[in-house]
């Protein structure tokens, strides 16, 4: 019995021991065991096909970024596709691409977010690449209605191969970067107006925004747009699908703002013709073409989508469009019912219209108390008044006036006005009104129309009531 009791106590003490032991143990810190990852750079790297995709971001200094959290969606061209390019751009191997290039191009194949094929849908997305005008993330386009194809030249062969920072596509084609020219051509919604580009074997137009020389914008009308232009005024189609462009600058949507830019378009003279981007009520251009996508990113500028067709404008689409001009249009038509000025001024011209702002308007009536809209100025003198606002037949821009000097045109109601440059204070030019008032000033000029050029005023213009 003493045996088993000595025995008992000796494995008593024992675990006690062990369990002190077990305690200290715990409160010593013990790594975790190591996670192995496959990152997106791993899968290149075991996919034979691969092999020059991986030397390429090798060259360009991106597998560390293609190996970090990301999480990223890349589509990976085959050693094929890449063959093809260097062919096609007449290199004979990586290194002779310049590594800003190969840099841009390798980008434009990755987009943030995990994106397998099923989340895929038709519609653009930005790539990483910076290539874009202003150094803005180039739009890539996804279609999706057959298969996945990019930008209209690379189809997904091989789909949803996925790490654990992202996903990787397998295409058959390298991801160029596109310029103006193929966006259009990519998206199925614009075949309406690749046609008219490039009609009858003209290509002025994918010359011109196909262009590294400058930064374009682009209103590009979609099909259905085309389809319900029926052309009215009889315009030259060229003339009317340079019209949509602006050249010299890329202005995305966020640069827009309520203004006037010039256009590609000229008029008979070779005056470009203007153009009204009114941004109150989403971004309308000349108060009938809606803006249905904005922003599609290329290398030379930014394209826009818009719902109609923009024709070429006459002096009454400025004074219709733009809000600063609603009292000149209610005197236009509600003041002066027994002379069409409509029909007037949309008429073959040429008209110099001087353009009286609202606030212009408004001080006019304010300095008759029993006017309170246009409406109560006696018809026969308000027709006086809106006739000493427009000369005819003439084109007269800014730069055909004397610098320093003087110049008198006749107006449409038979008294001169005096345009002196230059303006004093604020004004680009001072006028002197058929009465001699001398207090008026053009604000803005050359608001070019097909038919005639407007000028905005400060004051309205009072003809001599004396003769």
């Amino acid at each position: 019995m003493k045996v088993v009791s000595n025995f008992f106590k000796l494995s008593t003490l024992l675990v006690m021991f062990l369990f002190i032991s077990c305690s200290d143990d715990d409160n010593e810190t013990v790594d975790p065991p190591m996670v192995e990852t496959t990152t997106i750079v791993d899968l290149a790297v075991d996919t034979a096909d691969l092999s020059i995709l991986v030397e390429a971001l090798t060259a360009a200094n991106l597998v560390e970024t293609l190996q970090g959290d990301g999480p990223f969606t890349v589509f990976a061209p085959t050693n094929e596709a890449f063959a093809a390019f260097l062919t096609t751009n007449n290199f004979s191997s990586l290194s002779d691409i310049p590594d800003d290039i190969l840099t841009q191009v390798l980008l434009n194949h990755v987009v943030s977010g995990t994106n397998l094929s099923t989340n895929l849908s038709t519609g653009y997305v930005s790539s990483l690449s910076t290539a874009g005008a202003g150094g803005r993330n180039l739009s890539m386009y996804i279609n999706t209605n057959s298969g996945v194809i990019i930008n209209g030249v690379a189809t997904v062969i091989t789909p949803d191969v996925e790490a654990d920072n992202g996903v990787v596509h397998i295409v058959n084609s390298v991801i160029g970067l596109p310029n103006i020219v193929d966006h259009a051509v990519a998206n199925g919604s614009l075949t309406s107006l690749v046609s008219a580009l490039t009609a009858d074997g003209n290509t002025t137009f994918t010359d011109l925004l196909s262009s590294t020389d400058t930064d374009f914008t682009v209103f590009a009308p979609v099909d259905t747009a085309f389809s319900a232009f029926t052309n009215p005024n009889d315009n030259d189609i060229n003339a009317v699908l340079s019209y949509h462009v602006i050249p010299g600058t890329a202005a995305f949507s966020d640069d827009l703002m309520n203004m006037y830019v010039t256009t590609a378009a000229t008029n008979a003279d070779g005056d470009n013709l203007s153009q009204y981007i009114s941004t109150d009520d989403g971004v309308v251009i000349n108060g009938s073409s809606q803006v249905a996508l904005a922003d599609i990113v290329a290398t030379n500028g930014v394209v826009h989508a818009v719902s109609s067709v923009i024709d070429l404008p006459t002096v009454t689409t400025f004074a219709v469009a733009d809000a600063t001009f609603e009292p000149l249009v209610a005197a236009l038509t509600e003041g002066t019912p027994a002379t069409d000025f409509v029909s007037i001024l949309n008429g073959e011209g040429p008209f110099t219209v001087f353009a009286p702002t609202a606030d212009a308007f408004q001080a006019l009536l304010d300095s008759n108390m029993d006017w309170n809209s246009v409406s109560d100025i006696d018809e026969a003198l308000l027709t006086s008044v809106l006739q000493h606002h427009v000369v005819t037949p003439g084109n007269v821009r800014s730069s055909d006036l004397t610098n320093p000097g003087d110049t008198s045109p006749n107006t449409l109601e038979g008294d001169a006005i005096t345009i002196s440059l230059p303006g004093t204070g604020d004004n680009i030019a001072d006028v002197t009104d058929g009465s001699g008032n001398t207090d008026i000033g053009i604000v803005v000029v050359d608001v070019q129309a097909n038919n005639g050029v407007i000028h905005v005023l400060n004051k309205v213009m009072i003809p001599n009531t004396s003769n």
